[in-house]
Parts: structure tokens; C-alpha cells; sequence
């Protein structure tokens, strides 16, 4: 059965995705700073400068950062300046730039994607190699890229060997590497690693990082490791209708999640709580939670009657079917999750009366 996406508006959205959670205190206090005062337009304060400096401190001297305000524009402009017009970039099939990016990849990006059907949503050296095959054939999409979701839609992560072996396959073979980064702090702080050590020095060319799902406001950015990777990515963000005027606003923002701490509190607190709601989960009769949550996702299989339950309070999606024919659901933890939440999402799976 294919992921059956719950739209109802009645419905409690706590666990339907980290998207629920509010803005971090510090980064309301951030946005106001930059408001107290006159700025340039496009990137041109002083604040996105400071936000420069960051990312060449972070991911090297050579680094450059495109504020950008969503996720999808993170990804199709930067696989835009990594690819030429015959390009195409090689995926997981479950990754979120093939199944959750609506058409943009192809109808405004013109990028082709090479799905590669992987179980637990991670690409290996094999993968890559799958396509090699179409290099120098002139009747096929070149595979060009390559683009890692880190951590998974199935809430897997790689870890900085795998990275580095498929970055390494990918370079031998003269492809480019992406990270969509939507997750990048949680995976960071599950593995006990800064971001800069996770992508940079793992061999990523080309960084998607995200913001918005860890406490920041429409705050996502594109940043470029290696320059010799793109091309022309200040343009594209521009036609692509993510650059933003009043940029301040943005980098502001990023400033402070990324050169404070408070990229990984958020983040560890996320997968602090999904461990937490693993467990109470896994002590329910009838329910199967496989292994424990690496990151801010579980995915537990439950009956179909407690399912019923938990969807008729719960904005949450079935993501799949178990060989026993149960639906296993998606529970997203944020940076705000709480216990009680939990607590009461735990009382409503075994409540006959919910």
C-alpha cells in the first residue's frame, strides 16, 4: 500500500511533522534585532555578511551560503547549478526530492532524477555504479549528481564511512554531491558531530540546510562547499524566485540556530522525545516498533483498530503496510514536542474509548 497522506484540518497535528513546531524564543528575539534598523537589500547587511563568515569557518574557506526560504527552493536551485542541461541526478526512489517536491525538480528545475530503489531509503557506492552505464551515451540523461537525504524519509541514517564512501564513488566517476539537509542537525547531533565534519569533510559539494523543521521561521539555505561544483547559482536563485529582498530576515535567523548551540539543543531534544515515544510505543500490546529511532521519526507498527484511533484525534500518516497487514504509522517529534504530549498520544492508542 502507498503512503496515505492524511489532509483533515480538525485534527490534532502534533505528530503529524517537525513543520508543526513554533519559533525558537532566541530566534523571535534574532528577527526583532534585525528589525530595529535600516538594512541593505539582497544580502547586502551586515548580518547576512556575518552569516558568510560562519559558513567559511563551518565548512571551509572556500564556502559560500544562498539564503533561500524553503526547502524545495534549497534543493532544485542547487541541483540546478550543479547540473548541465543533460544532467540528471541519481536518488534514492523514497527520497524527498522524488515523491514530496510536488513537479519542481522537473517542471521548474528541468532536472532529471535517477530513483534508486534502496530499502532503507540510503544510497551505496553500488547504486551509483548502477548508472554508470549511461556515461557518454548521447540517448541518455547523463548521471551527473548525486543527492543524499541525510537523515532519511525513513528516519535511517548514514553514517560518516557511508558518506564518505559514496561522495568518494561519486567524485571517482565525475559526479557532483548533494546533501538535501531538511534533517541535517538532527542526524549531526545523533551522530555526535558538527555539520561542517558531516558534509564538508565527508565530501559533499553541495549542501541543502535546513531550518525550518528545527525552530526557525521559512529559513533554509544552499551551501556551495566546493565552487568548482556550480555554476551561475546566484542567477538561478534569483529566476527561481528565492531571493529574497529583505534578506536580513533570513540569515538573521540562521545566525542564530547555526553559530550558537541551539542547533543541537533543538535537535537533540527532537530525537530525545521520539526515543521516548518509541519506547512507551513498544510496551503496547499489538505494537511493533523494528528498531529505535535514530533521529525524530517512528515508525511504529500498530493494529488496525488502534491506528483508527489514534487518526480519528491524530493528524498522522500511515506510511506503509506490514507483511501482517497492519499500517505503520508516522509520529514526527519536534523541538517542542512534550511529555504529556506523548503521554496523551500513548492514552489515545489504548483507549477504547477515543
Amino acid at each position: 500500500m502507498a503512503k496515505q497522506r492524511s489532509a483533515a484540518t480538525h485534527l490534532d497535528p502534533s505528530f503529524a511533522s517537525d513543520n508543526v513546531a513554533g519559533i525558537s524564543p532566541s530566534i523571535l528575539a534574532a528577527l526583532g534585532q534585525a528589525n530595529e534598523a535600516s538594512a541593505a537589500p539582497y544580502g547586502g547587511d551586515a548580518v547576512s555578511a556575518q552569516l558568510e563568515e560562519w559558513a567559511k569557518a563551518e565548512f571551509g574557506a572556500q564556502a559560500e551560503i544562498y539564503p533561500v526560504f524553503n526547502g524545495t527552493g534549497a534543493n532544485v536551485v542547487a541541483l540546478q547549478a550543479m547540473l548541465p542541461r543533460w544532467g540528471a541526478a541519481i536518488c534514492s526512489a523514497g527520497a524527498h526530492l522524488n515523491n514530496d517536491e510536488g513537479a519542481a525538480p522537473e517542471r521548474l528545475g528541468s532536472i532529471k532524477l535517477l530513483p534508486q530503489d534502496v530499502p532503507d531509503g540510503k544510497l551505496r557506492p553500488l547504486d551509483v555504479e548502477a548508472e554508470l552505464g549511461a556515461l557518454g551515451f548521447v540517448h541518455a540523461a547523463q548521471p551527473l549528481a548525486v543527492t543524499l537525504t541525510q537523515s532519511t524519509e525513513v528516519g535511517s541514517l548514514y553514517s560518516l564511512e557511508e558518506l564518505e564512501a559514496v561522495t568518494a564513488t561519486a567524485h571517482q566517476h565525475g559526479m557532483g554531491v548533494h546533501i538535501d539537509g531538511a534533517r541535517l542537525s538532527n542526524a549531526a547531533a545523533a551522530l555526535g558531530v558538527g555539520l561542517g565534519e558531516m558534509t564538508a569533510r565527508a565530501g559533499a559539494d553541495v549542501v541543502s540546510l535546513g531550518g525550518t523543521k528545527n525552530g526557525a521561521l521559512a529559513a533554509e539555505a544552499v551551501v556551495v562547499v566546493n565552487p568548482a561544483r556550480v555554476s551561475g547559482l546566484g542567477f538561478i536563485r534569483k529566476y527561481s524566485m528565492q531571493l529574497a529582498s529583505k534578506q536580513r530576515f533570513i540569515s538573521s535567523q540562521l545566525l542564530e540556530l547555526f553559530s550558537t548551540d541551539l542547533w543541537h539543543r533543538n535537535a537533540e531534544q527532537a530525537n530525545a522525545q521520539a526515543s521516548k515515544l518509541a519506547e512507551k510505543l513498544r510496551g503496547l500490546e499489538g505494537v511493533h516498533v523494528p528498531t529505535a529511532p535514530s533521529v525524530n521519526a517512528v515508525f511504529p507498527e500498530v493494529p488496525l483498530d488502534m491506528a483508527a484511533r489514534i487518526q480519528s484525534r491524530y493528524l498522522v500518516h500511515t506510511w506503509d503496510t506490514a507483511p501482517s497487514g497492519n499500517p505503520v504509522l508516522r509520529l514526527m517529534c519536534s523541538w517542542e514536542t512534550t511529555d504529556d504530549q506523548i503521554e496523551a498520544l500513548v492514552g489515545c492508542a489504548v483507549s477504547r474509548r477515543a
